[in-house]
């Protein structure tokens, strides 16, 4: 198995979507693909499973997503 990701993403806003952190990583190409990515794949949220792509993600959290990697969000 490979070694998972691990990254932390800065935001300079108060907070980012969900599906804008899939975006902008690259797990989905586009916000509408982020949709039906949540739906088939294992995203988890601070440890809790989480399928909205409009999730506020704040400085402090952690978002896994499976079979991808570990994402911190920390403000700038």
């Amino acid at each position: 198995m490979g070694e998972v990701l691990k990254k932390n993403v800065f935001i300079d806003t108060e907070y980012i979507t969900l599906g804008q952190l899939l975006k902008e990583e690259d797990v989905v190409a586009s916000g509408g693909q982020a949709k039906w990515y949540l739906k088939d794949h294992v995203v988890k949220l601070n440890g809790e499973p989480e399928n909205r792509r409009g999730k506020k993600l704040y400085d402090g959290d952690n978002v896994e997503v499976i079979d991808v990697g570990l994402f911190f969000i920390r403000k700038k």
